[in-house]
């Protein structure tokens, strides 16, 4: 086993790290392959801010595993596929399903609190509740706050472990592909935020484990970091992404002009909450048979139907029929959060908005979470793995996380040990570039970049916002690739740098389906069609890089 090491390399002056493998991306995705990488090798995690700040934090709701002897992994099959919208991978599904209750049983084992409850018999067994799409109790939870509980207690373990070494406040810029082997990278090159250079992290396995890209939308239910860094840096290194149109809007997120972002989990509505409008009147049964229970897909759409139609500023989601004690007890942190607006969930409904919350595409991979590169693997919201289809049923995504952490570490395992590349890296070079003096070009491009998202390719589409939405792409990619080629990176050009290759992409693949479905609703295309398959985009030679650092793949990069 080797140790991580840190150079300065003479030729260039440019920090080099190396390790076994790099895992870029702090979450539940990446801490998990950390951990179970950790006894046979040395483990370098990338995180770009706080290690805490990632999606895995403000998943609310739970962890979907057959638990109760009344349910059935042939029933979670089931549930999958039918929110999934008939572009769900049954294999996938199968597979990831069959592997939950272990997955669960391993984050019990390092502690992660789910609630329990006393049976009649007085013993104890955990607390299962139940989310919109699923026909069971199949939910484990620590209270409404289970995303917090798992990233602490991987924290903590990662913390203590000699042989994992977090990197915070660093963004991953390029994969380096290798000059000597095809399809192969040999690191990453990685952007200091404290220290403002750019160093080399060297590495024989690479991992992307960076979440989804909802933060190309102007309402988003995600963190700051949500920028797609993983799936541009795939698709520009070479790899293919599948199904982008599908951008999950979360149903419920409160409307309050000081809580943007908070999430108002589906939870609630598994417990008896209702949606109404602000008489009170209920409108879910209008919209599907399920009524507040159905899936994501079906809920965004009635409730902005709804607020379209009344031209009201949100809806209603209303808990207070339920006895106060079993509301603060089983949703305490949204509790506290809306009466801290001066909001009493226990006396009065919640005021609520669709917002993105869920990429359901991402960067292809296989069973082991590998990629299209040999050495690369991708894990969590980055990847598409054919498990969410064209809607994610609530509660699969922290699964698909430790799942293909574990399957990904197996395999990477079993191709240990293997001696790092040696090759020449070529060196980062700044003498061709400046000092930004025009940092307010960025806020512009990021501003409208978000806004024209939300108007022409959300919740619902026609071709036309399609068209018009990539006319803006393609003018705001001339003058980033303009202005990268001119000044010193910067955290907010290389999320704004990869934003607009996924905004991009969800519009390709939306402009090629040619249908409704699931999470992708377009006007002009209202039927569903017999048989649907993924849409699956491949970079063309001139779209993928041959070499790092460079946003349109030519070797005239000034950074290099």
């Amino acid at each position: 086993m080797k140790s991580v090491s840190s150079s300065l390399t003479s030729t260039s002056n440019a920090i080099e790290h190396r390790c076994d493998v790099l895992v870029i991306g702090s979450g539940a995705a990446g801490l998990s392959l950390a951990l179970k990488l950790a006894e046979h090798c040395q483990v370098i995690v990338l995180s770009k801010s706080d290690r805490n700040e990632g999606s895995t934090r403000y998943a609310q709701g739970g962890i979907a595993a057959v638990f109760d002897e009344q349910d059935s992994i042939d029933a979670h099959v089931k549930d999958t596929l039918n929110a999934g919208g008939g572009l769900c991978e049954e294999p996938a599904v199968r597979f990831t399903t069959e592997r939950a209750k272990d997955a669960l049983s391993w984050l019990i084992g390092y502690g992660v609190p789910f609630d329990t409850e006393k049976t009649e018999s007085g013993e104890k067994r955990f607390h299962l509740t139940r989310e919109g799409g699923h026909s069971h109790r199949r939910i484990l939870h620590a209270a409404d706050a289970t995303g917090e509980a798992l990233q602490i207690t991987l924290n903590d373990a990662v913390s203590t472990h000699p042989n994992i070494h977090i990197f915070e406040r660093y963004n991953a810029i390029d994969l380096i592909p290798s000059k000597t082997q095809k399809g192969h990278c040999v690191g990453a090159y990685v952007w200091n935020r404290t220290q403002e250079h750019v160093e080399v992290i060297r590495a024989p396995f690479i991992a992307l484990a960076t979440g989804g890209g909802s933060k190309v939308y102007q309402y988003t239910s995600n963190p700051d970091v949500s920028s797609g860094d993983g799936i541009a840096m795939a698709w520009r290194a070479g790899c293919r992404v599948a199904n982008m149109e599908f951008n999950q809007f979360h149903p419920t997120c409160l409307f309050h002009p000081q809580a943007r972002n908070f999430l108002i989990t589906e939870a609630l509505r598994g417990e008896g909450a209702f949606l109404c409008h602000a008489d009170g009147t209920r409108f879910m049964k209008k919209f599907d048979e399920r009524g507040d229970l159905a899936p994501r897909d079906v809920v965004a759409r009635a409730i902005d139907y709804e607020m379209k139609r009344l031209g009201a500023d949100c809806m209603y989601l209303d808990i207070s029929h339920k006895p106060a004690d079993f509301i603060v007890k089983h949703f305490p942190n949204i509790y506290r959060k809306c009466r801290s607006l001066g909001i009493d969930i226990t006396r009065e409904p919640i005021p609520v908005v669709p917002a993105a919350h869920y990429s359901c595409g991402g960067v292809m991979t296989d069973f082991n979470a590998k990629t299209d590169l040999e050495n690369v693997y991708a894990i969590g919201e980055v990847a598409y793995t054919g498990l969410h289809g064209a809607n994610r049923m609530a509660s699969n995504s922290l699964l698909e996380c430790i799942v293909f952490a574990t399957a990904a570490a197996e395999h990477i395992i079993s191709k240990l040990p293997i001696a790092s590349c040696e090759e020449p890296i070529l060196p980062w070079d700044e003498s061709q570039v400046s000092d930004s003096d025009e940092e307010v070009i960025i806020q512009h491009n990021w501003h409208e970049l978000r806004l024209f998202m939300w108007d022409y390719v959300g919740i619902v589409r026609t071709n036309k916002r399609l068209e018009r939405a990539m006319r803006r792409i393609q003018l705001l990619e001339q003058e980033i690739n303009e202005y990268y080629s001119h000044f010193r990176v910067s955290n907010n050009l290389l999320e704004l740098r990869n934003l607009v290759t996924v905004a991009e992409l969800i519009v390709r693949c939306a402009m090629a389906r040619k249908e409704s479905r699931g999470l992708h609703f377009n006007l002009d295309h209202p039927e569903q069609l017999a048989n649907p398959v993924p849409t699956i985009l491949a970079p063309e030679p001139n779209e993928s890089q041959s070499v790092p650092g460079s946003l349109n793949a030519t070797s005239s990069s000034p950074h290099l």
